[in-house]
């Protein structure tokens, strides 16, 4: 069963681990503190079974969302993982008065971008070069 919560400062090390081993230029623990500590922030761990197997972050500004962190170790992808954090995470947003959501995503990263559509996200543009390492172009989406 998946067990979502809010992100804990226990919860750190792990997720600046999984964050290391995704991501070509990863956020720090320090960094994941800083915005966990935050009023205008809200982070989600996700457990299987007891263990972290994902997290997800948000940014909140008035009534704008702005997702900035989605991740779910390799071995534990194809199971809802993602999906279930970013249901929870639109509520949270909700509940703070968001009623406007966007995020941006590697544009060769499918997988990602067949959820965010699944959820309601419409694709409104593209941020050129955006990435590093390798460089690449951002979709830019909206959830309204």
């Amino acid at each position: 069963m998946i067990e979502i919560t809010q992100t804990q400062e226990r919860d750190l090390n792990e997720i600046a681990q999984i964050e290391r081993a995704i991501f070509s230029l990863p956020w720090s623990r320090d960094g994941f503190a800083a915005s966990i500590a935050s009023e205008h922030t809200v982070y989600l761990t996700a457990r299987l079974d007891g263990t972290i197997a994902g997290y997800c972050g948000m940014t909140c500004c008035l009534d704008e969302g702005s997702i900035t962190n989605v991740a779910v170790k390799q071995e534990y992808r194809r199971k809802g993982i993602a999906c279930a954090m970013l249901r929870e995470l639109l509520k949270e947003g909700q509940k703070r008065g968001v009623s406007a959501f966007t995020l941006e995503a590697r544009q060769s990263n499918a997988a990602a971008l067949a959820l965010y559509q699944k959820l309601g996200f419409q694709i409104c543009g593209v941020r050129k070069n955006f990435y590093e390492r390798p460089i690449e172009d951002a979709v830019i989406m909206w959830k309204r």
